[in-house]
């Protein structure tokens, strides 16, 4: 008997009319949402782009870059910022080259945003600049080659997640400085978008293994810890955000003697951290109840302890699985940031300054374009970490059973 040989299926041609008529206009009832959503789209964009490109005044934008960038950071220290956006850059651009199909477009379509922010005629900055931004490209292609020339050896691929893990502490002593080596920068002349990431950032490292922690104390057999647990997650996820950073920006020095010298900031990253955590807390127990009791058997028949069960057995399935409600917990921490306005302390970040510049004289009333440019930074930087987190959920294999 012949052996049957397999055959690759056929490729489509793509061809846009027949595209258009399988999915735009199957049906009347298709044909007729299609033209709908086309009227409402063209009702919307054409008058918001009538607007940006002839009616909005910039200036307001050009003139206060930097205080929406990095706030009052004093401007000859401000090569300490560039130099942090190099070093990450360059991290996601190696990224990129190890863990192609996590990172996905993100990498180029920041090489491309970087390089037309350096070549387009904008008034917004001088050649300084540029060259920065130039930099931040050329680092960032340099580190996709470098990427995908080592990236196959366990060992560097080790290095990557732990040079990731030295970032933060690496940017965030280069950002504030260490005497005699680099002059010390207050935390209180941070701002702007600069303030945002290290609130966001620090936020999201130091939460989630204190959220892990919390989820399998609020499963432990241990009363006390599962007390402890259950208590301090139902406290902070049943109050507010602002009520929770009030307490600790404002309230705290009235009931602790001696923290009003605690930097702000640092007050406030607790705030984020301890109610943040709670909520991962609480995820994370979501997906421990979704592991099979079929999985702390099999790890029981093989002889491993309770301790050694959890952390190599059911934590990384559980991990694997919430996935998706951390990373939105995260983005949402992101935009929760400029509470810290609202709650007092003297920090303005990017939503915080993008508002009092409109106070200036010469821009009274102007908070609309500032706003935009504030909300499209905060998109960017939101839809990248959904975007990383979707294609990590499919390398995964999340959503497949």
């Amino acid at each position: 008997m012949a052996l049957e040989t397999q055959t690759a299926p056929p490729k489509v041609r793509l061809d846009p009319v027949r595209w258009m008529r399988d999915n735009l206009f199957s049906s009347w009832a298709n044909s007729i949402l299609t033209i709908v959503a086309v009227v409402l789209l063209y009702s919307i964009v054409q008058p918001a782009s009538r607007w940006i490109f002839t009616q909005a005044d910039w200036t307001v934008v050009v003139a206060n870059l930097k205080l929406l960038m990095v706030g009052q950071y004093p401007l000859d220290q401000v090569w300490r910022v560039w130099l942090s956006l190099l070093l990450t850059m360059a991290m996601l651009g190696v990224s990129k080259g190890v863990w192609s199909k996590v990172v996905g477009n993100v990498g180029p379509a920041y090489v491309l945003g970087l390089t037309l922010l350096a070549v387009l005629p904008f008034p917004l900055y001088g050649l300084t600049n540029r060259l920065w931004l130039a930099a931040g490209a050329a680092v960032l292609i340099g580190g996709w080659w470098l990427g995908r020339r080592y990236g196959a050896s366990p060992t560097f691929r080790n290095g990557v997640s732990w040079a990731w893990v030295l970032l933060l502490p690496l940017v965030l002593l280069l950002l504030r400085g260490i005497e005699p080596l680099l002059p010390v920068i207050p935390t209180r002349a941070w701002g702007g978008l600069l303030l945002t990431f290290v609130l966001a950032i620090t936020t999201i490292v130091f939460s989630f293994p204190i959220g892990v922690l919390l989820a399998v104390g609020r499963r432990s057999s241990l009363p006390a810890v599962s007390i402890f647990s259950t208590i301090y997650i139902e406290v902070f996820r049943g109050v507010p955000l602002v009520t929770v950073l009030f307490m600790f920006l404002i309230m705290l020095p009235l009931f602790v003697p001696g923290s009003e010298s605690t930097d702000n900031i640092i007050r406030a990253i607790v705030g984020f951290t301890l109610f943040t955590a709670a909520y991962i807390a609480e995820n994370v127990r979501g997906g421990l109840q979704s592991i099979p009791k079929g999985q702390f058997e099999a790890a029981k028949a093989v002889g491993l302890n309770p301790f050694l069960t959890m952390v190599l057995i059911i934590l990384p399935q559980a991990l694997r699985i919430v996935i998706p409600s951390n990373v939105s917990q995260y983005v949402s921490l992101y935009k929760d940031t400029a509470l810290v306005v609202v709650a007092g302390g003297g920090m303005l970040e990017l939503l915080g300054i993008s508002r009092n510049i409109a106070n200036q004289p010469e821009f009274l009333g102007k908070f609309i374009e500032a706003l935009v440019f504030a909300g499209v930074l905060y998109w960017i930087f939101a839809f990248s970490m959904s975007y990383i987190a979707r294609r990590l959920e499919a390398e995964m294999g999340v959503s497949k059973r």
